[in-house]
């Protein structure tokens, strides 16, 4: 990228103070710990910033996660306005005892995050077995069609969905055809919740993230080094920050028009 100076507000940097935007909300986040890459100081995932941040505003949030430790660092940096629950999304059972737990943990829902999703397989369609592509497809998308299931009986009128997708959805790049797939498929799932939610003006979209500065996007760096060159408008790669706030507009009263819709969060990667 070129040396023009990068911007990097509060929001940016997760240092904003809450401003109570989310006050009296109970939100459930489905993949809110963070993988361990190995690295000391790996910046903050995408699912821990989306939970912390919601505490930061008011809410209480339920983190769930595979890796129960995980979340529960998730839920340490809440200030005690966070619940853990261990489950793991491929196992229906486990999907069934979250939302309960959740439900009972927090009293009620009125919000709901899906933040769970995995790359698997060789570059290209020659590199992709149909076992790459139906894992991917269980965690990218069933699991989610899973969770809403589960969840909506329980969501109180009034309540928001939010998908957390990628970029690799609306634009060919990632070079990993069951990931592409599966993330634009989110946005159908999306669409549907939206429609079959509206009578009781439950809400769903999707937050598409780009170029995220993450554990989870260095690990995607490492398999293929030129992804850190790419050349992104806003001249940076974004922060799990960034990804949270777009989250937190989608989840609260500020978007109660918006619903069946995708909120891209890629510094213009996919649109300029």
């Amino acid at each position: 990228m070129s040396e023009r100076v990068v911007h990097w507000p509060k929001e940016s940097r997760g240092e904003a103070p809450g401003r109570g935007r989310l006050e009296g909300r109970h939100v459930l986040v489905v993949g809110g710990g963070q993988t361990d890459i190995g690295e000391a100081e790996t910046p903050i995932g995408n699912g821990r910033a989306i939970s912390v941040l919601f505490a930061r505003e008011g809410a209480k949030v339920a983190v769930a996660d595979r890796d129960e430790k995980s979340a529960a660092v998730s839920v340490a940096m809440m200030n005690g306005r966070g619940v853990t629950i261990h489950a793991d999304v491929t196992k229906e059972a486990d999907i069934a005892r979250m939302v309960q737990e959740a439900n009972a943990a927090l009293g009620e829902l009125d919000g709901l995050v899906l933040n769970v999703g995995v790359g698997a397989g060789g570059p290209w369609l020659a590199g992709t077995t149909k076992e790459h592509w139906d894992r991917v497809f269980a965690i990218n998308l069933t699991s989610h069609m899973l969770t809403v299931k589960e969840a909506l009986p329980h969501l109180k009128d009034g309540s928001s969905i939010v998908f957390i997708a990628s970029i690799a959805g609306l634009t060919a790049g990632s070079r990993l055809p069951a990931y592409d797939s599966s993330k634009s498929a989110l946005f159908g799932l999306s669409r549907h919740v939206a429609f079959e939610g509206a009578r009781r003006w439950i809400r769903a979209n999707v937050v598409a993230p780009g170029l995220i500065d993450t554990s989870i996007g260095r690990l995607a760096t490492r398999g293929r080094p030129g992804r850190a060159a790419t050349n992104v408008p806003l001249n940076r790669q974004g922060s799990g920050w960034e990804t949270a706030y777009a989250t937190l507009f989608l989840i609260s009263e500020e978007s109660a028009y918006v619903t069946g819709q995708v909120l891209a969060v890629d510094g213009g990667l996919s649109g300029l």
